[in-house]
Parts: structure tokens; C-alpha cells; sequence
């Protein structure tokens, strides 16, 4: 969270003054690989003993958050939070985590309240017991990084304080500088000019730095990083100052964004390349026009000002630095292998290799002749024995992979000595353990790549490979079929006497591949030429001074790196004896390394500051340990600049060991430029490194700016010697073309010379980009012919020529402009005390690109017995120190596990796998805080609107509007009604009914079917009349009821139903449809029946004989009062009576029935249907299907309202066809009734709803085979029309269609209606007239209410179908809401209606009166101001197709995007909560369901999880991701619930309202609540 920022957004954190010194260190152990626990508890609190400080607990409360949900905050918050105070074992203070305290200080006066994430309890979920490690009180992480500070203190190279900041975060800040008041910029200005005197060599130093340390600890308090922005961060490159644009000061904005919440952007920033594009184009920004909209990514992207404080490079351009000649000495061997026949031949018993056993003592010992001797066997072997007789499998140049596991390093050594003499091309790989290796298959890739199909293995390890239940090993994901070769010494063949292995003078061809895996995971062979193998090994004996004879202990990974050009082959070259100390080896045994340097009196050693601070924590246990034979010590992660503190600490541990200061030389390589310099030569006196404090803030702005005022965000970097010998190097801009730096910025290293690596093996693209660099000149102009390689590796040169590495190019982060390293921000989340949090400080930083920038994430692994609090503490403060030392606000903190995270071999994180699971939601945190609001701040500014007026503009000229047709459409005329006689008995539905039951009275309106496609009931026309009859009978004698009173029906599905409605009709009444109570659950259902009947004024109730018994019922009493209910009649069993008379309305208005309905927003409204509507309705239905009386049609929907109730109740009557009723709820218990009864029955046209085409879709899908078998053909379906109220479910729709294709079902036969609550039926698809058409618009240009048709699979696009035809008497008009004027074709809108069909008004909505005008009968604004409209209270458009109506005229479409009280507003746009809900519902495999709403201006989602609760988390982050990529809108709080937890109504829609109010009321039992900072 923004540290300087949103002040009331953080919890109040305790700060601790002094903070653990050891931890910085301890990141490079767990960095890299994990130590067990072995005699490492101890050690530790051995080591830990002297700085352990006992004091006091205190705890601190948390203040509440901000919800409206009281039992919400008692849940989260009435955990008082132990502060950071009680750790019991605290450290004298260093530099940099003084530095993140002195950060965390300032928050803690800011007083914030965070909303701690709401976690139901099963969520927890821990690691597998068999692979956890027993909880240790404190973690590595925090050891090491304490070893590592408090050593930097003590040290007498105290220098290491006032950097400690990482050169990576130097590289952070520059990255994310906050926008800086001017005074700072002053100040920049100042500093701006590079000051070389702080390359200072360690002499002149020490004093005033040690009184500086001194001085910050005893007398001044930390100084406080957040108030103005420090100076020596530089601003932010493209953020225009704020105080500047928005009158108001950052914490202000800050926070009134977080108040207001729509999100409005503090300050923004852009991608690089869109600022190009925008510098290009220029154009004028046109004056903003109501009625226009463009779109391009600036549109979209807030374009941020560069701020002229950023400090830019001001030296001159750099000039290629030379290493020294490469020196030739006489007896240098013509190639490789030769120097190996010579020692075999010559030294034969001279030591070559001995390998350590599991406990650390020699295990065998190989010499040079046995070595010669097996490889030259191997050798043999492979060129001779592997195939028949006559067929040769490998020839040379041949690639093949050496798989053999980091204890065995002899095999290794003769297999590789052995490929080389044979001439065939060495691979080496890990030894994969299982299919579910991290970055597996990306091997394969280089297995691939390299055509390699032959693996040389031992046989142990051959035996240890995953295999198939039949023996064969396993086909790993994405490898090439390989063979196996097993080279152990009894498989071998010794060759016949006149063999000799043939060694060439050293050429360009490959002589070896290693392997090397990039920033996103991709794994590439770097292949080295045979000369430039031999120049690389004379170059290391030159530049390291090697000795015939000397003796070297090897820590590193032989089958690459530097643990390959040291250990095996600069080692053979000058006949070294190596001691190779497994991984395995320093788990067990930390100290094994430096007890081998002084059995064996070593001369050098290869290691990782890993193995330094191993070595460190556990050297107390031999004193008498003596380094004094040790002339280098070569640490091989020099790049890393957090590595000078380990070298520190670790001199100042073993100096009393006989450790001299110059032998330390951290050394930095990479596999394509190989040693990019070498360490110091290892003489004796040589000058000890120089070193440089740099400011964070210039580095991520790219320039070296010694850092003067804030010591807070500094970086030490030390440099790591000079060009290698025979060497070319410069620094190049690390991304577009190579163009040289100047002298003070920061660059990639890119180095000439033999001795480095010649290509990509078989990529030949991403080879020139790599190895054929030409550095261009700020011009543009190549500077020479030669061609460079790119090192990867981040650095500047020095005075005197000298190297320094501030981190590497795979590690980098480019946020908005400005660099971070992934390295200072892994060394600030350690600083934060992670005792209680991190698992042996494995930590992981990445960054993942959403809505056009780079997003920073932090994954790290959770103890055990971390506590929630404390996690949730922890994390909570890395962000803010984050914030105040890096300017970087970070995206999402991510908490796994213990020992979840995929790991590399050697024990560390696998960056690029880790990065994969997080955007695959496969990461399973048991803890995330996601803080969108702080670092997106490259959102579009909001929307303002236009005010709207009708001007001039507007005046209407015949059918035109500003030049575009009027967007108006109608169905056909209804037409002058054939026969007068019809239109006496058609004119009320009662008479339609009497006259059908004299003229044919057995003719079937009516079939109801059960679940089991039975007929349980039927309907002649006199039944029904007869029926109808007795029902009024019983309503004038029993209940009283005066004509015009209100009688609610409460029926499930069926013939009863439609009998008491027309019984209703026959004495009078106006009936009121009603859903019954669910009986299973009254609490929810039956309060809105109760709702309707006291609105309503019921005067009595029609219902079953069990129906009633439910209404006065204990369960019914529960919920509503059932003393009160009106007079209830059962219609069960009445006696045969017929009503003295049939009532007539005496006019055609006279209100036929009411329709009530409740709206996804929650509103129960009732709209009055006249008797006129009523006909003119059926009569358009008829015209638009042509239903006669020998039409058969099917009907699978509830009747309880809308045209749905139509269908069932009213069409039969007047059209006479027959109706077969199927009462969805009975396809719960029967899935394939609907489908069975159309095939059965040979339905043409059939109705349903979307949630029965939905129980058919998932129910059904994959069971159409057996649908077909059992003879379901739906190819006599000539039209199935899904009744809503709602924008077409074309995705449901569409699968629809295509999963039942299978058993015959036409894809044309799918269609749509709508319909609203002011007109009940608007658009139907009939039999006639054009298919449906389906269009795509612009989803951004729809936000602002516009239409902006798109081609299909555009970006952005949403596919809308056409909701059916218009139907017969109706008339459509798209209207401007707020001026009520007509609009054009193509434009959005509300939908107006005028139809003879329309209802006649709402039946009271609780004082609304005046809504009945407006909604009813409204006219337009100007135009055709007489015509009479109502407001459907949805959104549309009218498009004129290409496409002809059954008249010959071009057909209008009405598209409808949705429903106005559902939109979102939001940041000033316009939004459908159906878009967002669609993206969500995309973002992974277990979300089943998802709906939006907005609270207090908040968009929250609640998403249902199909899975299990173990990928709860995993949502939060893609969840935020999608809604941020697709809809530019940041999520404030996403909740996780179980399935089914979103209400959906019968007809299949989400009650969006209902899911809010039980969220505010803490009624859903979520599974997650997670808080977007």
C-alpha cells in the first residue's frame, strides 16, 4: 500500500527501533536452497546467543474497517495484534533494516486500519505433513539475514551499512520513484553531476563510516523516509509532480480516491512504447463531443508527463574497455583434451578429483590416468559398440544429454571428458525425479532444440529414474523419445591397440552445450566452441593465476557455470586436484567446505554466499579450522549485490581463521559471455575491492548518483575486477537497439572475445539477438564490425577501468518506467522481520503484466505455525517498507505453504514455474493481500459527462437525426380483424372460452405432463369452461368477492392454475398470480407471497387443499403472520355449481389481471393488464407463430408472470392450438423430459427458460449419445424460443445448439424474446421472417453509451443476438434517456415501446405515483411529439440489417444490451454487471458462478468455487487481473462462496440485490473475503 499515501488504509504497525542485523543475510542461504535442521538449531542459537534481548509484550488493536457489517469487524478484528516488539531475539541494528524500520516508524504515527482478509476456518491449509520440516522458533531467513547484518556492523569494512541497500533496489526505486515535490528536485539537481570520489578504496573510508553507524544508532532518530520524498529518490520518470496538476498534496489524493472509490488515478504513467507512439502522433485533441467517441490505447491508458526532475545521464558516451593481452605460454596444450592425454600419460597418479560421501568424507579419489583411461573407453564405446556390427549410432557432432546426479561428480567428469574425445557434443542436464519436475517439459525443449536422443547415465542413477508399470522409463512431458546409455566402467570396452581417440587442434565447432533457463522459463543450450572452451580456461589460469598442481574445493554445480569452467575443465588444463563438495553434503554438513580447505590446504575455492553464511552459522563448532592456505576465494554470485555484505560478514568471522581480506573475490558470470570479469588475481596485497554507495533512486531511473542525503534507500556495490584477459567489453541501453551508455548510466554488459559462447544450439532468431551485437552510437551508427555478446548483466564501469554489477537482466522489473531488481526487494521483505512469517526466507519476486504495465508480486513460503495475525502483520509491512525504500507500490503478497513452492535442483525457488502457477491460479496461498489501488495508477481518467441539452443540433429534419436515420422498428399491422363475428367472441378472453366449449367442445387445449412424460392431466374446452364454472361459483357463495376485487392464485404448475384464472375472470375478479412457497424452504419464499397479497389488497386466496395447510402451517407462522391471511379457498374438491350469470366487462380497458414480478435489482412491481392488452397480445402472438387449433405446441416455463403466464394461461384459450404443459421443476428429477416430450410428441415450436436450457446444457451435454439411443430426435424442432426479460444468452444459447446437433436439433432453431414489465411481450422470434443476427460491439465504447459495431474476434468485442422479431402492432423507438430525444440508427439507448398490448399502468408501487406517467405515457422531447410511449427501462439499439422481412422492406433488428437499474456507474462509465460477471466467470476452471454489485462505490465480486477450498485464494489475484485487463476497473473486495450461495429467480436470474444485502448482513458464509488494498 502506498506509503506516503492512503493514511487511513494500513493497520497501526508496532515499531521495533532496533531490528534483526542478521537478516539480509540469510536471504542468499535460502535464496538458493534450504538447509535441514540438522545441528543447525544449535549453531543458531548459539550464534543468535549474544544479541538475544528479552523485553515485555504489549499488544496493540486494531482499529476497525471499514464495513458495514458489524459482525464482519468483531470477526477480523477483536485479534489484538502482538507487535513486532516481542521478538525474542533481537539483533543490533544495521543499516538497511534501520532503513525499513525507520519506513515503518512513520506508518505506525499514520495510524491505518487494514481490513484483515475474512478466512473460514477450513481454509487453512498446511503443508503435507511428510514434507514439512519441523517448525524451528525462527526462520533461516531471518538467521541469515541477521548473520549477515549484524556481521556488516561489526565488520571492519563497515562500509557494507550504508548501502545495504541492494543495487537492485537501486534499481527499484528508479523504477518507481513517487512523484517528488520540487524541493527534491532541487536537490537532484544538485547531485546530479557523478562523484567518482566515492569509489573509494576501503582505507579511506573505514573511519567515517564507522562514526556515521555509530551515529545513527545512539543519537539521531531514524530518519523518516516518507514524508517529503526523500531526494534521493529520483521522482518518478513520467508523473507530473501532483502538488502541481491536482492542487492538493499526494496523501490527500491518495486518500480522497480511496474515499470517493471510483478510483480515481492519483498519477499516471505508460508503457514506453505507447509514449512513443503518442510523441509521434500529436495530433490535436478535438473538442469533446457528446455524441463522439474514438478509442486507442490512449484513450484507454492515462498518459503520464515526464517529470523534468527525473535525473538523466550526463556523462559522454562510453568507449569500449580492453582487458589485458592474453598472455602465451609455451606449453598451453593445442586443445583441451590434449592437456588431458598429457597429464594421463605424464602424472598418472597425480590426484584429478575426490568425491565426498552423503557425511562429508572422501568417498574415492579419481587420478588423471584413470580418468584418461575410462574416457578414452567411453569414448570407444560410444563410437563403436553402441549399435550392430555394421551401424555407427553416434557420429561426431552428435549432441547427447549426461544425466547423472550432483553427488556422482566422477561419472560425470568421464563422460564428459569421453564425449569430448569421441567428438560428440556433451548436454548435461538435471536428473529428472518425476513427471511433475519443476520446468520439465521446458527441458524437453532443449532436448528438442538440440536434437539430442541419447542419454549417457550410471547406472544407480538409471535404476533411481520414475518409471511405468512395465520398467520402461518414463516419457517425460515434452522430451524426445531418448535411448539410455549406462557408462559405468564395467560396460565399457576397452579399444583394440591401434585405437586412438582423435584429438584435433581446438576449431569452431561446439564442443559442449549448457544449459540455461531465462526469465520466463524457456530453457536454452548455450553451445561453446572448442576454442573458445581452451580461451576461456587460459584466460581463468591467467586471470586467477592457477598453478600446476594446486588443490581447489568446488561448492558449485560441476555441470555448468563456474563449477564446470574452474572445477572441470581450468582445472584439468593445469592439473588441479578438486575436491567436489555436493549439495547433499552442505545440508548435512555446512561446514564440510572449509574443513576440506583445511585437511587439503587448498589454494582456492569455488562457492555461494549461500555457503557462506552455512559455513558461518556453524563454525563454532571447530575452532581450529585454518583458511590460511586459501589464495581465492571465488564467490560465484557476485551479480547479486547483496553478495558484498555475505563477503563481509564471512571475513569478519573467519579472519581470526587466517582469512585474508584480499582473497574474497566475488566474481560474476553468465552462460552466454561466460566470466564476464574474472575476481582479482589472488596476489597477495592486491588492492581490496572498491567500493560504491549508490542511490536507489538514480538506479531505477537508470544513472549512477552516489547516494548523498537518504541513506535509506543506498546501495553498496563492490566491483568484480577488471575486463578478462584477451577481451573487449562496453555497456549497451539493456532494451531496443544496442546503443552505448554514458559514463554514469547503467547498462548491459556486453563483452568480445574467444572466449565466450557462440550461439543458442538450434535457435539461430534468438542467437543474433544475443551473440552478433553491434553497439550503436547515439546516432544510430554502428561503432565497428565486431560483433559483441549481451552478458545479461546489469553494471557500470568504474574509474580505473574497473567492473561493477548492480544485478542481472532476468532479475529486473520494469514498472512504469523504472527499473527494480528482484534481488532488493527479496532483501527489504526479509528486513521485515520474518522470524514468525517466512519458512526458511524462501521468498519469490516476480513481476506479471496487467492492463499495460508490469505488476510486482511477492510469493513467499509460511511457517507451519505462523499465526494469521502474524502473517497478515508481516505482510502488511513489507508493503509499506517496499513503498518507502523502492517507490514501487507491490500488486499482490502471496503466502503458500510450507515447501510448496516448485523448487530448482539445487534446492532454491523456481522463479519462472512459480510466476506460471500464480497466473494458472495453481499456487494455493493460505494467505494474499492484493493492493491494485496503489500501483495501478495508469487507469483512464474517469469519464466527465457531457451536459445534455436539446440543441440546435438536434432538430429533426423528416426521419433523420444530426444526418442518421431515426433508430425506430415495428412488427407488421396487426391488421383489420377478417371476420366482424370473431371480433364480438374474441374481444374477452371469458367469451373466446364460452364459445369454444359450444362449438368444439372436446377438442384438447391442454396436456400436463409428470416427471416420468406421463399425461397427469388434460383440458377439453368445455372441461376448462366447466371448471371455471365452479370456480366462480365458489368464489361469489363461499367468498363473497364483489366484481372487481383481487383474488391471489397460488397454484403450482398446472390445469388448476389456468382454471381459477379463468374462473377469476368469469365472476369478475381480477386475479393475481403468485409463485407458490418453496415448502422446503417457507423462511425465504413465503414472505414475498405475503408481500404481493398485502399489496395487492387481496380480497381471497385460490389454492390446493396442501397449499393451504402450508399457509397455516407452524413452519408458515415462523415467518409471516398466518392469523391475518385473507379468505382461503381450495379449489381441490368443489361441488358442481354453476355462477348465476358469466360476468362481461362492459369496456375493453377494464383491468383483466395483474402481473406481478420481482426485478433482479429486488423491486416487486405489478402492472395492470387490461382486457384489450390481453387480446390484442394473444392476437400478436398468434399473427407471429401461426398458432391454429391444429398446432401442437410445448411449454417448459413458470407461469407466474411475464409472457411466460401468457403462454401457459391465455394463448391456448384464444388460438386454440394445444399447449403440452412441462412443469420445470420436474426436470430436476428428470433431466431429458423436455427434450424426450419434443421428440416424443414431434413438437415444432416449443418455449422455455433459460435456467431449463441451462439444466439441459450442464446436465445433459455430454450424455447426447445416450439420448440418441434411447431415440430422442429433435430434428422436428422447427422453433425453441427462450422467454426473458433479458440481453440473449448467446453463449448459452450457442452451446445449446451445438451439443444437441447430435440428436438432430437445427441450429437455426434456437431463438430469443423479451419482453419488460411495461409491455410484457415485445420481440419473439416466430416462424417467418430472417434468422436472428448477431453483431459485435465494442465493449469500451459501450461503457461510454455508445455502439461501435466491431468485426468478430476483435479485442474488446461482445457478441449480442438479436432478440427475436418485433412483434405484430408493436412499435420500437431507441430514445436518449436524459433529453428524451430520438436517436440514431446504431445508437444506445432506451428502448421506447407503443403498442396496443402495453400494460395500463403499475399497480401502486409504494408512492411512486408518478412513476405511472412516466413510465406509461411519455412523449418524445421533440420529433413526433404526439405519439404516446412507455419506457421499457432497458438499454438498446436498432440496427437495419442487409436482411429482408417477409414484405420485401430491409429488416430492423433490436438488439438489448441490458437493464438500466442493474448498470453499474462507475469511474463515470456505464456498466452491465453481466460483462464483468462473463470475465470472471473466464478467469479459472473452478469458479462455477459469479455476480457483481457495487458498495460504497466499491466493485465487489462474489465468485461461487467448484473446487476445492484449497484454490480459494487462488482466485483473488485472477480475478483482479481480468476485471482490471478487461474492464479497467479495479476490484475492491472479492468474496469466495460455496456453490449455489448466488440467488438466482426462476427465470434463471441472478438477484443481485439479495446477494448484496446478505453480504452487508454477513449472512453467506464465505470461504474468503479478500480486501484489495
Amino acid at each position: 500500500v502506498g506509503v506516503s499515501e492512503s493514511s487511513h488504509l494500513l493497520p497501526t504497525l508496532p515499531y521495533v527501533s532496533r531490528f534483526s542485523p542478521v537478516l539480509v543475510l540469510f536471504y542468499f542461504i535460502f535464496s538458493t536452497g534450504d538447509i535441514t535442521q540438522k545441528g543447525y538449531e544449535k549453531k543458531r542459537a548459539k550464534l543468535l546467543a549474544p544479541y538475544i534481548i528479552h523485553t515485555p509484550r504489549n499488544s496493540s488493536s486494531h482499529a476497525p474497517p471499514p464495513s458495514s457489517s458489524s459482525r464482519y469487524r468483531e470477526r477480523r478484528t477483536r485479534r489484538t495484534h502482538r507487535s513486532g516488539g516481542t521478538r525474542d531475539d533481537r539483533y543490533r541494528s544495521d543499516i538497511h533494516t534501520e532503513a525499513v524500520q525507520a519506513a515503518l516508524a512513520k506508518h505506525k504515527e499514520e495510524k491505518m486500519a487494514l481490513p484483515m482478509p475474512t478466512k473460514r476456518r477450513s481454509t487453512y491449509v498446511q503443508s503435507p505433513i511428510e514434507t514439512r520440516t519441523p517448525p524451528d522458533s525462527s526462520s533461516g531467513s531471518e538467521d541469515e539475514t541477521a548473520v549477515r547484518r549484524q556481521s556488516s556492523v561489526v565488520a571492519p569494512q563497515p562500509q557494507v551499512n550504508p548501502n545495504l541497500q541492494s543495487p537492485e533496489s537501486w534499481v527499484n526505486h528508479i523504477v518507481q520513484g513517487s512523484s517528488t515535490s520540487s524541493s527534491a528536485s532541487s536537490t537532484l539537481s544538485q547531485e546530479a553531476k557523478p562523484h567518482y570520489s566515492t569509489f573509494v578504496p576501503l582505507k579511506h573510508v573505514d573511519i567515517s563510516l564507522l562514526s556515521l553507524t555509530a551515529h545513527s544508532e545512539n543519537s539521531a532518530p531514524p530518519p523518516d523516509v516518507t514524508a517529503v520524498a526523500p531526494p534521493a529518490r529520483g521522482p518518478r520518470v513520467d508523473l507530473p509532480s501532483n502538488a502541481v496538476v491536482r492542487g492538493m498534496s499526494r496523501g490527500q489524493s491518495r486518500s480522497s480516491m480511496m474515499e470517493t472509490a471510483d478510483g480515481v488515478p492519483v498519477s499516471s504513467r505508460v508503457s514506453t512504447k505507447i509514449q512513443q507512439l503518442l510523441n509521434t502522433l500529436k495530433r490535436p485533441k478535438r473538442p469533446p463531443l457528446s455524441d463522439f467517441f474514438t478509442d486507442d490505447a490512449e484513450e484507454i491508458v492515462e498518459v503520464p508527463q515526464p517529470d523534468p526532475n527525473t535525473p538523466k545521464p550526463e556523462g559522454r558516451q562510453i568507449i569500449p574497455v580492453k582487458g589485458e593481452p592474453l598472455g602465451v605460454v609455451s606449453n598451453w596444450p593445442p586443445a583441451l583434451q590434449a592437456a588431458l592425454a598429457r597429464w594421463g600419460a605424464t602424472q598418472g597418479k597425480s590426484p584429478a578429483l575426490t568425491a565426498l560421501d552423503i557425511t562429508g568424507k572422501p568417498l574415492y579419489t579419481l587420478t588423471y590416468g584413470k580418468l584418461w583411461s575410462r574416457s578414452v573407453k567411453l569414448a570407444y564405446t560410444l563410437l563403436n559398440k553402441l549399435g550392430t556390427k555394421n551401424e555407427q549410432i553416434l557420429k561426431p557432432g552428435d549432441r547427447v544429454a549426461l544425466v547423472y546426479p550432483n553427488s556422482d561428480p566422477g561419472m560425470f567428469w568421464v563422460a564428459f571428458y569421453g564425449c569430448l574425445l569421441a567428438e560428440v557434443i556433451p548436454v548435461p542436464i538435471e536428473v529428472p525425479l518425476s513427471r511433475k519436475d519443476a520446468g520439465i517439459s521446458q527441458v524437453g525443449f532443449l532436448l528438442g532444440s538440440c536434437g539430442v536422443g541419447l542419454a549417457l547415465t550410471s547406472e544407480i542413477c538409471l535404476k533411481g529414474l520414475p518409471k511405468t508399470p512395465t520398467g520402461e522409463i518414463l516419457q517425460f512431458k515434452g522430451w524426445p523419445r531418448m535411448k539410455w546409455v549406462i557408462t559405468d566402467s564395467k560396460y565399457l570396452t576397452k579399444p583394440s591397440k591401434d585405437w586412438q581417440p582423435h584429438i584435433p587442434t581446438a576449431n569452431t565447432d561446439p564442443a559442449y552445450i549448457e544449459y540455461k533457463a531465462n526469465k520466463e522459463g524457456t530453457v536454452v543450450g548455450v553451445a561453446v566452441s572448442k576454442v573458445a572452451m581452451l580461451t576461456h580456461c587460459q584466460s581463468l589460469t591467467q586471470a586467477c593465476n592457477y598453478c600446476e598442481g594446486e588443490t581447489l574445493v568446488n561448492v558449485l554445480d560441476f555441470k555448468k557455470d563456474m563449477g564446470l569452467w574452474h572445477g572441470v575443465l581450468t582445472a584439468v588444463m593445469n592439473r588441479i586436484h578438486t575436491i567436489s563438495v555436493p549439495y547433499a553434503v552442505m545440508k548435512a554438513c555446512p561446514l564440510s567446505w572449509v574443513q576440506r580447505v583445511h585437511i587439503h590446504k587448498a589454494r582456492v575455492a569455488l562457492v555461494k554466499c549461500r555457503d557462506l553464511h552455512w559455513a558461518m552459522m556453524a563454525h563454532r563448532e571447530q575452532r581450529d579450522i585454518s583458511l590460511a592456505s586459501l589464495r581465492m576465494l571465488i564467490v560465484a554470485d557476485g551479480a547479486n549485490p547483496w553478495s558484498v555484505s555475505s563477503c563481509d560478514a564471512f571475513l569478519n568471522k573467519f579472519q581470526s581463521h587466517g582469512l585474508k581480506p584480499e582473497v574474497i573475490c566475488p566474481c560474476a558470470t553468465s552462460p552466454e559471455a561466460m566470466t564476464v570479469p574474472p575476481s582479482q588475481s589472488g596476489v597477495p596485497g592486491a588492492p581490496l575491492p572498491a567500493r560504491a554507495i549508490l542511490s536507489m533512486g538514480g538506479l531505477s531511473h537508470g544513472v549512477i548518483r552516489v547516494n548523498t542525503e537518504d541513506k535509506n534507500s543506498a546501495l553498496t556495490v563492490q566491483d568484480v575486477g577488471h575486463v578478462m584477459p584477451g577481451a573487449l567489453m562496453c555497456i549497451v541501453k539493456p532494451d531496443g537497439p544496442p546503443q552505448l551508455c554514458k559514463t554514469d548510466e547503467i547498462g548491459e554488459i556486453i563483452i568480445n572475445s574467444r572466449a565466450g559462447g557462440n550461439m543458442y544450439y538450434g535457435l539461430p532468431g534468438l542467437t543474433k539477438n544475443t551473440f552478433e551485437v553491434i553497439p550503436v552510437n547515439a546516432n544510430g551508427v554502428p561503432i565497428g564490425e565486431i560483433p559483441f555478446v549481451r552478458s545479461g548483466l546489469l553494471g557500470f564501469v568504474g574509474p580505473g577501468s574497473l567492473i561493477f554489477v548492480v544485478g542481472k537482466i532476468e532479475g529486473l522489473l520494469m514498472v512504469s518506467g523504472r527499473r527494480h531488481n528482484a534481488d532488493d526487494l527479496v532483501a527489504t521483505a526479509l528486513a521485515v522481520e520474518p522470524v514468525k512469517t517466512v519458512y526458511r526466507g524462501r521468498i519469490a519476486v516476480f513481476s506479471v503484466t496487467v492492463f499495460y504495465d508490469e505488476r510486482v508480486v511477492i510469493v513467499a513460503e509460511q511457517r507451519p505455525d505462523a499465526s494469521e495475525e502474524d502473517s497478515f502483520q508481516w505482510m502488511s509491512r513489507v508493503l509499506q517498507a517496499i513503498d518507502s525504500i523502492h517507490q514501487v507500490g507491490l500488486y499482490c503478497l502471496a503466502l503458500v505453504p510450507a515447501n510448496t513452492l516448485p523448487k530448482t535442483p539445487l534446492g532454491g525457488i523456481h522463479i519462472s514455474d512459480t510466476k506460471q502457477f500464480f497466473l494458472e491460479g495453481n499456487l494455493h496461498p493460505c494467505n494474499i493481500l492484493m493492493c491494485p489501488h496503489t500501483c495501478v495508477t495508469n487507469l483512464p481518467k474517469p469519464r466527465q459527462k457531457q451536459p445534455v441539452g436539446v440543441g440546435p443540433a438536434s432538430v429533426m429534419v423528416g426521419n433523420l437525426v444530426a444526418g442518421k436515420r431515426i433508430a425506430q422498428a415495428a412488427g407488421r399491422d396487426l391488421g383489420l380483424i377478417e371476420d366482424q363475428d370473431l371480433v364480438r367472441k374474441h374481444q374477452y378472453l371469458t367469451e373466446a372460452l364460452q364459445w369454444r366449449a359450444q362449438t368444439d367442445p372436446d377438442h384438447v387445449l391442454y396436456i400436463l405432463l409428470n416427471a416420468k412424460g406421463v399425461t397427469v392431466g388434460t383440458a377439453t374446452c368445455v372441461q376448462l369452461h366447466k371448471r371455471a364454472e365452479k370456480i366462480a361459483a365458489a368464489l361469489t357463495e363461499k367468498g363473497s368477492i364483489n366484481t372487481g376485487e383481487n383474488v391471489v392464485l397460488l397454484y403450482p404448475p398446472g390445469i388448476d392454475l389456468i382454471a381459477a384464472f379463468y374462473g377469476c375472470l368469469y365472476a369478475g375478479c381480477v386475479p393475481v398470480n403468485v409463485r407458490p412457497p418453496h415448502p422446503q424452504n417457507l423462511a425465504a419464499t413465503l414472505p414475498t407471497v405475503r408481500m404481493i397479497i398485502d399489496v395487492s389488497k387481496a380480497a381471497c386466496i385460490l389454492t390446493t387443499q396442501n397449499l393451504m395447510r402450508t399457509l397455516r402451517s407452524k413452519e408458515a407462522a415462523a415467518s409471516v403472520n398466518v392469523k391475518t391471511w385473507p379468505t382461503i379457498i381450495d379449489t381441490d374438491d368443489l361441488p358442481r355449481r354453476r355462477p348465476p350469470q358469466i360476468y362481461k366487462p362492459p369496456t375493453a380497458e377494464m383491468i383483466a389481471y395483474l402481473d406481478f414480478s420481482v426485478s433482479t435489482t429486488g423491486m416487486l412491481t405489478g402492472v395492470k393488464i387490461s382486457h384489450a392488452a390481453v387480446s390484442a397480445l394473444c392476437r400478436s402472438i398468434k399473427l407471429q407463430c401461426e398458432l391454429y387449433s391444429s398446432r401442437q405446441i410445448a411449454i417448459c416455463l413458470d407461469p407466474y408472470c411475464g409472457l411466460g403466464f401468457v403462454l401457459w394461461c391465455l394463448a391456448s384459450v384464444y388460438s386454440g392450438h394445444q399447449s403440452i404443459l412441462i412443469p420445470p421443476f420436474e426436470l430436476e428429477t428428470s433431466l431429458s423430459l423436455w427434450l424426450s416430450t419434443l421428440s416424443q410428441y414431434r413438437i415444432r415450436d416449443t418455449f422455455c427458460s433459460y435456467s431449463v436450457m441451462e439444466l439441459c446444457t450442464k446436465g445433459l451435454g455430454t450424455q447426447t449419445d445416450l439420448l440418441k439411443a434411447r431415440g430422442v430426435n429433435l430434428s422436428c424442432v422447427r422453433s425453441c424460443v427462450v422467454i426473458a426479460e433479458e440481453r440473449p444468452r448467446l453463449a448459452l444459447t450457442h452451446s445449446f445448439s451445438k451439443l444437441f446437433k447430435d440428436v438432430g436439433l437445427s441450429s437455426r432453431a434456437v431463438s430469443t424474446a423479451f419482453g419488460s414489465r411495461v409491455n410484457l411481450a415485445i420481440c419473439l422470434q416466430g416462424t417467418t421472417g430472417p434468422d436472428p443476427c448477431t453483431v459485435y460491439v465494442d465493449m469500451k465504447s459501450l461503457r461510454h453509451d455508445r455502439v461501435r459495431l466491431v468485426e468478430r474476434g476483435a479485442p474488446q468485442s461482445l457478441p449480442l443476438m438479436e432478440s427475436g422479431k418485433i412483434l405484430p402492432g408493436v412499435r420500437v423507438i431507441i430514445v436518449n434517456p436524459e433529453t428524451r430525444g430520438p436517436l440514431g440508427d446504431s445508437h444506445l439507448g432506451e428502448i421506447w415501446v407503443n403498442s396496443p398490448h402495453s400494460a395500463s399502468g403499475y399497480y401502486t408501487i409504494y408512492g411512486e405515483e408518478s412513476l405511472q406517467a412516466d413510465h406509461f405515457n411519455t412523449k418524445l422531447s421533440f420529433g413526433d411529439p404526439h405519439t404516446l410511449w412507455a419506457r421499457t427501462g432497458y438499454l438498446g439499439f436498432v440496427k437495419r440489417t442487409e436482411l429482408l422481412d417477409a414484405s420485401g422492406d430491409r429488416h430492423d433488428a433490436l438488439f438489448v444490451v441490458g437493464s438500466l437499474d442493474e448498470t453499474l456507474e462507475l469511474r463515470g462509465l456505464r456498466y452491465h454487471p453481466i460483462d464483468i460477471e462473463t470475465s470472471v466467470s473466464r478467469a479459472h476452471r473452478s469458479i462455477a458462478e459469479s455476480a457483481v454489485f457495487t458498495w460504497t462505490n466499491l466493485l465487489v465480486v462474489v465468485s461461487e468455487l467448484c473446487g476445492s477450498e484449497q484454490d480459494a485464494l487462488d482466485l483473488v489475484p485472477l480475478i483482479t487481473n481480468v476485471v482490471l485487463e478487461e474492464h479497467h476497473l479495479i476490484v475492491g473486495v472479492v468474496v469466495i462462496v460455496d456453490p449455489g450461495v448466488i440467488p438466482i429467480n426462476s427465470r434463471g436470474e441472478k438477484q443481485r440485490m439479495h446477494l448484496r444485502d446478505s453480504f452487508l448482513a454477513d449472512q453467506l458464509d464465505p470461504i474468503y473475503v479478500a480486501y484489495n488494498m
